[in-house]
């Protein structure tokens, strides 16, 4: 019953333009109101221990670290740094796309600021070289949701702190799986390109000018090995690594690039201050939901009506691929990952998932829901980029969506691809 109930307060303030936030607190406090109102005076004390997490201090860190990079012209700089990456391939800007997503999401850890700071470049570039808008925005919201699975990535320290699971290791899980992304995403756009004549025509190499730009791109690019290594071998946890970002983009900026200025410092923790509220405040609302339903066992329950029935593994795990697909469709990252993880995770356990191959696998099939409508965020931000409709900008994403999709099928069923390198360093799986 108090599912049930949840749900549909949920889903009628979400619909009504209620923020999910919002409408989660709602759900919450009327149920408790109506029918536990004895728990009343718990809910404070509920909500302060949700939203105070040691670990999550590291989130709002590496989100003040991608805005100062942002501030300090990397954007351009990673740009050209990738026009000659890929050009042993004879890639275009598509490929550079792709590959700049690949380094950008591993200094950002956001999706949604892959996709609003490469887009705002990159698309009317590419419409300028020949490429349909509709490519030219499908492959930046689709190669922008790497951003959230190559480490460091924020929804990953989200799901640390749900689970328990070390963050370094999760690091180290999701790297693999982003990487691979990458990797289908270049290898279709690059038959895109070339079936369509997208590649632009090789010109003599200038060996002192791209000399110039990959030492100048070097300090930037970097930093996300700098951040895997740090946190993965132990040198300091995650929000000590979240503060050493934060000083070494400062030093970049204001000593190396020298385009940082003291206005862009308060205009890039201003932005993260908000992005931080607005993420405690559905963690704050989050907690009371999960915490109604592990008391009265809906998670146990739910896990034992799936595992009772009479289908092989391989079954239940693509359902539960499908499930993660369609709630990330109507449910941002955040929430969902707030709300579903103590449902879906006793599942997991049940067929021998462990929770490093849980968040990747939840983690990379939330992706996807950055990309589809009628919620995808990235879709949102790109069609203020560009004006497009977001369904044109959703069939442009779709073959390279696809690849994502891919990749989730190949990461439930092939454990290895999220485990394998945290075994190597010696983390508890």
């Amino acid at each position: 019953m108090i599912m049930v109930y949840l749900l549909i307060v949920l889903i009628v303030f979400a619909l009504i333009g209620v923020p999910l936030a919002f409408a989660i607190g709602v759900s919450c406090i009327s149920y408790v109101g109506a029918f536990a109102p004895n728990l009343m005076n718990m809910l404070p004390q509920r909500i302060w221990s949700g939203c105070f997490s040691y670990v999550m201090v590291a989130a709002p860190l590496f989100m003040f670290m991608g805005e100062l990079m942002n501030e300090c012209g990397l954007t351009r700089r990673l740009i050209d740094f990738c026009e000659y990456l890929v050009r042993p391939i004879h890639g275009g800007l598509g490929e550079v796309n792709i590959v700049a997503s690949m380094i950008f999401g591993g200094i950002s850890g956001s999706s949604v600021a892959d996709t609003s700071c490469l887009g705002s470049v990159l698309i009317p570039e590419m419409e300028k070289r020949g490429y349909p808008p509709s490519l030219a925005a499908g492959v930046t919201v689709a190669s922008s949701t790497m951003g959230m699975v190559i480490p460091p990535s924020s929804p990953m320290i989200m799901f640390s702190m749900l689970t328990g699971a070390s963050v370094g290791a999760l690091f180290v899980a999701g790297l693999i799986p982003g990487l691979l992304v990458g990797v289908l995403q270049l290898a279709v756009c690059y038959v895109i390109s070339k079936k369509n004549g997208y590649h632009p025509k090789l010109e003599k190499l200038n060996v002192k000018k791209m000399l110039y730009t990959m030492l100048t791109s070097l300090p930037a690019v970097i930093m996300p090995v700098i951040l895997v290594l740090v946190v993965s071998f132990g040198i300091c946890t995650a929000s000590e690594a979240g503060a050493v970002a934060v000083f070494y983009a400062l030093i970049i900026g204001f000593f190396v690039y020298r385009e940082l200025t003291v206005k862009a410092v308060v205009a890039a923790l201003r932005k993260t201050m908000k992005s931080t509220a607005s993420i405690v405040i559905i963690i704050g609302f989050s907690t009371i939901f999960t915490w109604l339903m592990t008391m009265q066992q809906v998670p146990q329950t739910v896990a034992a009506m799936f595992l009772s029935l009479r289908l092989p593994r391989w079954a239940l795990l693509l359902i539960l691929d499908a499930l993660i697909l369609f709630l990330g469709t109507f449910i941002d990252v955040s929430p969902a990952l707030l709300m579903l993880t103590p449902i879906l995770m006793p599942i997991m356990q049940g067929l021998g998932i462990s929770n490093l191959q849980f968040g990747a696998i939840f983690i990379v099939g939330l992706a996807i829901g950055l990309i589809t409508p009628p919620v995808g965020m990235c879709l949102n931000v790109c069609n203020k980029i560009n004006g497009m409709s977001i369904m044109d900008i959703a069939k442009g994403a779709l073959p390279f969506g696809l690849c994502n999709v891919a990749v989730l099928v190949l990461i439930t069923f092939i454990p290895e691809l999220s485990i394998w390198l945290p075994q190597l360093l010696n983390y508890q799986i």
